[in-house]
């Protein structure tokens, strides 16, 4: 029932129809494989590892995740987010669901979406335009990660690392 709801709401959004069309031109066929990872994505509410994706859409086999995803991100369907850790996440790109920004965890590295205010996102938009014109420079526009530690590591121990993991000198 709940990948029924899943798979209604990502057509109400038009979100296969346009992978489907990107991938028509140049990449090949929308196959079920790669359908399942773009639902994976899309119903995911963050950036994924491909270990997570693979985890989401057990029927796939890491080389075959690897392979679409290089293929979504050379086609403008999914984004590569380099992480915290030494992990790459992948997201659909703002062209599919929409501007949005990102927590990112320092401790775990965990990425979550999130939606500014629309008046927030206008002097936000404000204050870059402003900050690159008196360097010079054109904006066209902009990715926020904002880095802290998220709830789960802060609840787990002190100075929000967890609490088996021995603080680290900087």
């Amino acid at each position: 029932m709940a990948s029924e709801l899943r798979e209604s709401q990502l057509q109400e959004n038009g979100v296969h129809e346009a992978v489907a069309a990107r991938l028509a031109d140049r990449a090949g066929r929308y196959t079920g494989a790669r359908r399942d990872l773009i639902e994976a994505l899309a119903v995911a509410g963050r950036p994924l590892t491909v270990d997570e994706i693979v985890v989401r859409a057990p029927r796939q086999r890491p080389s075959s995740v690897y392979r679409n995803l290089a293929v979504f991100e050379a086609e403008g369907v999914v984004r590569r987010l380099a992480g915290l850790g030494d992990l790459a996440r992948f997201e659909l790109t703002e062209a599919l669901v929409g501007h949005h920004h990102h927590l990112a965890c320092e401790v775990c590295g965990a990425m979550t979406d999130v939606h500014l205010p629309h008046t927030l996102e206008h002097q936000l938009e404000q204050a870059l335009a402003e900050l690159a014109g008196s360097e010079g420079f054109t904006l066209s526009a902009h990715v926020l990660d904002a880095v802290g530690v998220c709830r789960s590591c802060s609840e787990s121990g002190p100075a929000g690392r967890p609490a088996t993991t021995p603080p680290r000198d900087r």
